[in-house]
């Protein structure tokens, strides 16, 4: 029998167009006739559904934008005071020249930022000040950068550009024709594509991830910061994902590249909205000459929960426990398979760790694990967004509990059971795709 979270998702898909406002929060995309989808309450890495079911999130922990876990006190404590003293005014809110000045100070190539409240807001103004700033309205792209005019555009052209970018099947309906041939992917670690692109077009803009699935080459972004130089292109790097993951600030200061701009988001609030873009003086001042502005920008609690979430992190040095729990994570799952004869793929940064089955019952294999560690009281696929409360006692029964799965799945491998027998409802979705 269903429980009142898959009740109430079956009502919001008549009423919201995909039932919900984010692609990754879809019970499609985990266990389209069991996932619980709603929750009632989160704290640490714990999570309780509208049935008052508890789960461990061993998952996507609100798609990583927990790193210091949910309800972190210190950070709640701050949003808190901002609630009890007035979230709006006519007056601007001083924490935005607070947080600014801290984002600098960490980023010292950096002069100046903007605030946004969500990943795709950020990108899309970074895009437009860069666009500004190079005089030019092509933009060479690698990664996943969300939702907007200017990146679906890339699909105008072609409807596989984006398949190599996180998330294949997005279709550009509702995008402008006319901005077909603006935007042009080039594939990572493949600087002699990018070269291609811009010896073909007349490229302003090169918007690119640090690093997602794959770690750079050795001098692949030296030599992208360099060839940006060398044309006089604007570089952005998107950290909306990767920030504040393996360093105290952008991932980009692991390999000591400078960018023009890098936009911040997902962890910057630990759950409460808040997205930096930040950059040079003489890029930053172009938003000047375009309009860039938006009313809830100026709200008080996204700012307040970033100088916190700061503060916590500095104190804990959350990029370093998330990093090694991570790589802890990584190394179980390859002994998990190692031991029960399976092959799989592992990617992904240490503290966004994910592993693909090497079968072509991957996607099958992986709804099996979630339908079945769900029922053991976790919230599990094949990735892990690692937060502090991720700790060594959470992983050792986690694994504990995800051993026999394996051994299950390592008996359909090899033809001993059927996989699709074992499932009570649908295969999970891996790509953006209409719901029924």
């Amino acid at each position: 029998m269903s429980g009142k979270g898959q009740k109430l998702w079956q009502r919001a898909k008549q009423i919201i167009p995909g039932g919900n406002m984010l692609l990754s929060k879809r019970a499609e995309m985990f266990l389209p006739d069991l996932w619980p989808a709603y929750f009632s309450k989160a704290k640490g890495c714990q999570v309780w559904d509208l049935d008052n079911t508890q789960y461990i999130d061993m998952s996507i922990m609100g798609i990583g934008t927990n790193i210091l876990g949910y309800g972190h006190p210190e950070v709640d404590a701050a949003v808190s005071t901002t609630v009890t003293s007035g979230n709006m005014s006519t007056f601007n809110c001083p924490e935005e020249v607070y947080l600014a000045e801290r984002l600098i100070e960490m980023h010292p190539w950096a002069d100046m930022v903007r605030f946004a409240r969500t990943g795709g807001e950020a990108n899309a103004l970074a895009i437009r000040i860069a666009r500004a700033a190079s005089g030019k309205d092509k933009v060479a792209f690698c990664g996943y950068h969300g939702w907007h005019d200017w990146y679906l555009a890339a699909n105008l052209r072609n409807d596989k550009n984006l398949a190599g970018h996180l998330l294949p099947g997005l279709e550009p309906n509702g995008v402008p024709r006319n901005l077909q041939d603006t935007v042009y992917p080039f594939s990572y670690n493949n600087l002699d594509e990018l070269k291609s692109l811009i010896d073909k077009q007349d490229i302003g803009v090169i918007k690119m991830e640090v690093s997602r699935n794959e770690p750079p080459a050795d001098g692949y972004l030296e030599n992208v910061r360099q060839l940006a130089n060398e044309k006089n292109i604007v570089l952005i790097f998107d950290e909306c994902t990767s920030g504040f993951r393996q360093t105290y600030g952008g991932l980009h200061k692991l390999y000591a590249v400078e960018p023009d701009m890098a936009v911040f988001g997902k962890a910057l609030g630990n759950g409460y909205a808040i997205t930096a873009t930040i950059g040079r003086r003489a890029v930053m001042e172009a938003a000047q000459s375009s309009f860039i502005s938006s009313t809830f920008w100026t709200e008080r609690i996204g700012p307040s929960a970033a100088l916190a979430t700061l503060d916590v992190m500095e104190k804990l040095r959350s990029w370093e426990v998330i990093t090694t729990t991570g790589n802890d994570i990584k190394r179980c799952w390859q002994n998990l398979a190692d031991s029960n004869g399976l092959k799989i793929d592992i990617w992904g940064l240490a503290a966004l760790a994910g592993f693909t089955f090497k079968s072509e019952n991957a996607l099958a294999y992986k709804t099996f694990l979630t339908q079945e560690m769900l029922s053991k009281g976790y919230l599990a696929g094949n990735s892990v967004y690692v937060c502090t409360e991720h700790t060594p006692q959470v992983l050792d029964t986690f694994f504990e509990q995800l051993e026999p799965i394996f051994r299950v799945i390592a008996k359909c491998e090899a033809g001993e059971e059927n996989i699709l027998k074992l499932l009570k409802g649908k295969i999970c979705h891996s790509t953006f795709s209409r719901l029924n």
